[in-house]
């Protein structure tokens, strides 16, 4: 019994000594390491999404008087630009942007804010900005004093604190 357990121990060392003969190195493919590193490259390439400015200030306006503004923005970066969703921080408040629609380095595109006038005195809305850059969103921001309308719908204009 002895015996068979020595023996099945050295077969199965010559084995294990036998299939390794190849060299780890050797199974390498040259093929994949290229392509690995290219692949690698064009994932540290990022668009960069430069806007003209980050807020708009409309000044004193008429409660429920439409106002609209376009903030401009350039790819700064070196892939394309894609702006999945612009959301805003209230239903008063519409983006219009280019969805899902690549912006080549270098290109420019337009983000239209739409606000409807509601609220009063000082108001302030943000608009998020969601793309493929290396933030993954930004910030933009609206403003305006609005003066309240008084029951007939006449504007009451208000001092600004």
């Amino acid at each position: 019994m002895k015996r068979m357990v020595n023996i099945l121990g050295i077969l199965t060392l010559v084995f294990a000594i036998s299939s390794c003969k190849e060299k780890a190195t050797e199974k390498i493919n040259s093929d994949n390491i290229e392509l690995a590193a290219n692949r690698d490259d064009v994932q540290k390439k990022l668009p960069v999404m430069s806007f003209d400015r980050s807020e708009h200030d409309f000044g004193t306006i008429e409660q429920g008087t439409p106002q609209e503004t376009i903030f401009k923005f350039t790819n700064t970066g070196d892939a394309p630009l894609i702006i999945t969703n612009a959301s805003s921080s209230c239903g008063c408040t519409v983006p219009e942007y280019p969805k899902n629609t690549p912006i080549a380095p270098g290109d420019s595109g337009e983000l239209l804010v739409k606000f409807n006038g509601s609220g009063q005195n000082q108001v302030t809305k943000t608009v998020t900005v969601t793309a493929n850059t290396e933030k993954g969103s930004e910030l933009l921001r609206i403003k305006a004093f609005v003066n309240p309308k008084n029951a007939e719908g006449v504007s009451v204009p208000m001092k600004k604190s």
